[in-house]
């Protein structure tokens, strides 16, 4: 068997030229690059070598031979021929990996078949002894390349993929591969800066991946060192001496790597759950005297051990995957970005991230951007220079200047800046808050809208919940540019908290979209956190995070107060009731009984908190049912009757669709059938298109009344709802 082989190194998408460059290190030659693999020529040593030493392959592959093949016979054909005498025992184990498509076949499986078939064939014995299949631990890893009639058979010396160390047995929820993670490090110049005794540190560092590469790259521990069974263990062409030659020289200088003064390698984590996996790996790393790691968020880790310390910061965002990320991940980035300027003056940094937008909100340039794979998702590597002549200027908004001179200001306000549209967006939000806070206060309203897609380029709803900011994003229309939409929501989220004086961690982001049926009642997150909110004398309980809506509709608050002002001595009907704000309003007022019902038990539970918040269970009833079915059974005669219906509802627990435009008559007809003589009905909703049918007016007396239910906050917003006032003739 020749000493001089082709040799074929796979590799995650994007790694091609860092691995080429590795390789020739290495000792490879004529390499050139291909699409996520590199190939070229060396001997065996190189290829042992590759297998212990290279940081960013995922396999070394040593070709056998190249042939064409037109079906699956000559694919069987070519397999055979080779002599497999000088690779594999007859009573070994085997398992063939298939890729590509042509040639006929187009089942990887089926592809793999023929190829085990023809080694299995070609070894077996006049006795019967044959190769059998473990595709586990094998004694040989064959792998088949088809492409476009040109098949390579290669024999896999790596067993496990390269990536997988062995080190890291427990994980955080998006684990960055080990060779990914080696790549980045390489690409923001950590084997330089290590060289030159620099530190380094992640502020989000998870399980520690970075750490762990980072210092093995500057202990010159070879990254494979600690790996017991590789492709090559059992291969009858494996020489051990030569092998285990060069095994003994990664282990001397791996010992005189860990002998030398340690760098200072330092991880901070917020989840205090990953902090003991951290630690764990660290330890089967055998890292444990180079590597600490710390619990603290990214606004509070301190990465310089000394003023004269220099290193490189590494980390790794979370991308945000779901209901309200956005305002998160915006202000993780702010607070980085802050830090970085404070505490790393002089230090680079490096941040992996799969959206380069937020990487603005920084506040300081990238002088070089890299493009990444993590997996199937397209990332960014930013790398930055953390010198003020990288800072982004801008202006910080009045209200963070103002409260910058307050004893209790949070430090990160101190550095944040704005871009030119965030002013913009902040200068607007300060002139509402100015003019409705005064409003607010001498109404005595706590919780109201503070703005509604005043600006159409920012199109979005904000409402204050007292020290609360609930923010709901409209979907953007197809014709503006989706990139667009999402850099001006990250620089309405930058400027919220300044505009507003109002910490981060109390900022809470929803996308609006067209609603169908009860989708916008359904839950959309599991974090069960209520809060307190006062109107009109009553206290109410909202949820900010759970569901699209939160649970008190701000736009129906003067009805609600004219139902407190209306309902004593009376009996009150509340349909399609949600969360029963109303029902709380009439009991305050003074009903003499109440009757809520609404579909949906979830609801109708949070209704019973309300009520039993304020006292007000006595007298109370909560029924659970579809509305018009309800009353068309029901006999009961009320003189104060609420509808607010959705525009459309379906349910398992419903025949049919209800649809306000097509159902209203109906469902007006039915609860007049119920209101005593003297009585009132209010009836509103919040369909754009909506249309009264005009026959109502000839059987009742209808007032339309929604000029007089719309406070100052809506003002602006006529067509948030319309409403009615009905009576019997």
């Amino acid at each position: 068997m020749t000493d001089r082989h082709e040799l074929i190194l796979t590799c995650p998408k994007g790694l091609e030229g860092l691995l080429l460059e590795e390789a020739i290190n290495l000792g490879l030659e004529e390499a050139r690059e291909q699409t996520a693999a590199i190939r070229g020529q060396g001997s065996l040593e190189v290829a042992y070598r590759l297998c212990l030493w290279s940081r960013l392959a995922n396999r070394v592959l040593l070709v056998l031979d190249r042939f064409t093949t037109t079906n699956a016979e000559t694919l069987y054909d070519g397999v055979y021929r080779i002599d497999w005498a000088e690779h594999l025992e007859p009573g070994g184990t085997l398992a063939v990996e298939f890729s590509g498509h042509g040639s006929g076949i187009d089942n990887t499986h089926f592809g793999a078949l023929k190829v085990k078939d023809a080694i299995v064939d070609r070894l077996r014995t006049p006795a019967g002894e044959r190769p059998s299949v473990d595709k586990l631990n094998p004694d040989l890893r064959v792998h088949l390349r088809l492409d476009r009639g040109q098949a390579v058979l290669s024999l896999d010396m790596s067993g496990h993929s390269l990536h997988q160390r062995g080190y890291r047995l427990q994980q955080g929820a998006a684990p960055l591969k080990e060779n990914l993670a080696a790549a980045v490090l390489i690409r923001a110049g950590w084997p330089r800066i290590a060289a030159e005794g620099g530190a380094l540190t992640d502020p989000m560092c998870g399980v520690g991946t970075f750490l762990v590469e980072g210092a093995m790259m500057a202990a010159d521990i070879a990254p494979n060192l600690r790996r017991e069974r590789w492709g090559f263990s059992a291969w009858l062409g494996h020489v051990p001496a030569l092998w285990n030659r060069l095994h003994d020289e990664a282990r001397a200088r791996a010992e005189a790597g860990m002998a030398r003064q340690p760098l200072w390698i330092r991880g901070y984590e917020a989840d205090p759950r990953l902090i003991q996996p951290a630690k764990n790996n660290i330890e089967r790393a055998g890292l444990s005297s180079w590597i600490r790691v710390y619990q603290g968020d990214v606004a509070t880790f301190e990465p310089r051990p000394d003023q004269n310390q220099k290193g490189l910061v590494i980390c790794n965002p979370p991308y945000g995957e779901r209901l309200g990320d956005e305002a998160s991940l915006v202000y993780l980035y702010q607070n980085l970005g802050e830090r970085l300027r404070q505490a790393c003056l002089g230090w680079e940094a490096a941040v992996l991230t799969s959206a380069p937008d937020l990487g603005k909100r920084m506040g300081i340039r990238s002088h070089k951007q890299y493009a990444f794979w993590n997996g199937a998702l397209p990332c960014k590597l930013l790398l930055i220079k953390v010198e003020l002549d990288q800072f982004v200027t801008g202006q910080r908004s009045a209200a963070a200047v103002e409260k910058a001179g307050k004893p209790d200001r949070q430090p990160e306000a101190e550095l944040a800046r704005l871009s030119e549209g965030g002013q913009m967006f902040a200068n607007r939000l300060q002139k509402n808050l100015r003019q409705l806070g005064k409003w607010a206060r001498r109404e005595g309203i706590q919780c109201y809208r503070l703005y509604d897609a005043d600006m159409p380029e920012y199109a979005l709803a904000i409402d204050l919940y007292g020290d609360w900011v609930h923010v709901q994003e409209y979907a953007p229309p197809r014709s503006v540019d989706p990139q667009k939409a999402q850099e001006r929501l990250f620089d309405a989220l930058g400027a919220i908290p300044q505009a507003l004086g109002i910490s981060r961690d109390r900022v809470v982001v929803k996308r609006r979209e067209r609603q169908s049926g009860t989708r916008q009642y359904e839950r959309q997150a599991s974090q069960g956190e209520f809060l307190e909110v006062s109107e009109g004398g009553v206290k109410l309980l909202v949820n900010l995070t759970d569901y699209l809506d939160t649970g008190l509709f701000l736009d129906h608050r003067p009805l609600r107060l004219r139902i407190q002002r209306e309902a004593a001595g009376k009996r009150f009907l509340n349909l399609f009731c949600y969360t029963a704000t109303a029902t709380v309003h009439a009991a305050k007022g003074g009903a003499r009984s109440t009757t809520s019902v609404d579909l949906s038990k979830t609801y109708l539970d949070w209704a019973r908190r309300n009520l039993a918040l304020n006292g007000l269970s006595d007298r109370q009833r909560l029924e659970q049912g579809d509305v018009m079915a309800w009353l068309e059974e029901d006999r009961g005669e009320y003189d104060l009757i609420f509808i607010d219906p959705p525009t459309f509802s379906n349910s398992k627990r419903m025949e049919g669709v209800f649809d306000i435009q097509r159902d209203h008559v109906a469902l007006l007809d039915l609860a007049m059938a119920r209101l005593a003589a003297g009585g009132t009905l209010y009836f509103s909703n919040n369909f754009r298109k909506f249309v009264l049918d005009p026959g109502l007016a000839e059987r009742y007396a209808v007032e339309e009344i929604s000029s007089a239910t719309l406070d100052e906050d809506f003002r602006r917003n006529s067509k948030i709802h319309r409403a009615w006032k009905l009576q019997a003739r």
